[in-house]
């Protein structure tokens, strides 16, 4: 059915297209919203009939039992967002007159504190790169890339998609800074500290990089976001640090620490990237948790 016509389509395939091509939403989001939908419409079963006639109180009812299954809340909103999309995209496309799910209330996210590493298993995560024995047939320069991969993360907070797109002129060794492109194509400058420069410098001359990706594979290749994932994991078997360890939580690491030494919530703001200072925020309530366990444990009179 093409564009403009009157009558709602009765499946979502031209909603995907949409998405696809206009919309340019990855193959992870779309694949999200195919399943949200084909979710809805198993749910339903013999009852459905098509998109068009389903009800506020179908979503309702289906809202109900999603939480009745224990669904986590973050689950049951990504569907339902999914789900408000397409009507809206019928509202506004075909002439769908309402949305059945403009008067429906989600449940709101519960708010998890991020899970953060102390300094000193940071310190000893970073030290693992050259502390361990190569492994046969390895480049002699890869323990030098995996420890300017952790030393860079720690010191910059790149995402972990940010940090495989370097290319060697995004390091500005004169200026020690690191030029990223987050997310939305935003571009922003982010410090690089001392021992991070140290390490970037000796794994590019080990490795005689001098330009393209700035971090490479054994073959030479740019390393992708699924390798350096098991950089990460390989160094975090070998820490002894108790709970899994990923780029993120490096990421979040990186910003509790700042504010625990009492950076400001905007510059830690605009070093991550965030567009929004709520998004940011979360971090004091961490900063806050780490205070009140530190009084607790040292004040004579605390408890």
């Amino acid at each position: 059915m093409s564009p403009g016509s009157d009558t709602p389509p009765d499946a979502p395939e031209e909603f995907f297209e949409f998405l696809s091509v206009e919309k340019n939403v990855s193959p992870r989001t779309l694949a999200n919203y195919e399943r949200a939908l084909t979710a809805f419409r198993g749910w339903m079963e013999d009852r459905f009939r098509s998109w068009r006639a389903c009800t506020a109180d179908d979503f309702r009812a289906y809202l109900f039992d999603c939480m009745k299954r224990g669904l986590a809340r973050s689950t049951i909103r990504l569907h339902f967002s999914a789900l408000r999309s397409f009507y809206k995209f019928l509202v506004f496309r075909h002439g769908l007159e309402k949305s059945p799910l403009a008067e429906i209330q989600l449940p709101k996210l519960e708010r998890q504190l991020p899970v953060v590493l102390t300094i000193a298993q940071v310190e000893q995560l970073l030290a693992l790169p050259l502390e361990l024995p190569l492994e046969k047939q390895a480049p002699e320069w890869l323990p030098h890339r995996d420890a300017a991969i952790l030393e860079l993360f720690y010191s910059t907070g790149l995402r972990l998609s940010e940090l495989a797109s370097l290319d060697v002129p995004d390091i500005d060794a004169l200026g020690d800074t690191v030029r990223v492109i987050g997310k939305g194509s935003k571009e922003r400058m982010v410090p690089v500290g001392s021992h991070a420069m140290k390490a970037l410098e000796k794994y590019r001359g080990a490795a005689r990089i001098t330009a393209g990706p700035l971090f490479l594979s054994k073959l030479r290749k740019r390393l992708s976001t699924r390798s350096i994932n098991s950089v990460l994991k390989k160094y975090l078997a070998a820490s002894g640090i108790p709970f899994n360890v990923t780029p993120h939580k490096l990421r979040h690491s990186f910003a509790t620490h700042l504010l625990d030494a009492g950076a400001d919530l905007r510059s830690v703001q605009a070093l991550l990237g965030h567009s929004s200072l709520s998004t940011t925020q979360i971090y004091t309530h961490v900063t806050r948790e780490r205070l009140r366990d530190t009084y607790d444990a040292a004040h004579p009179r605390a408890k």
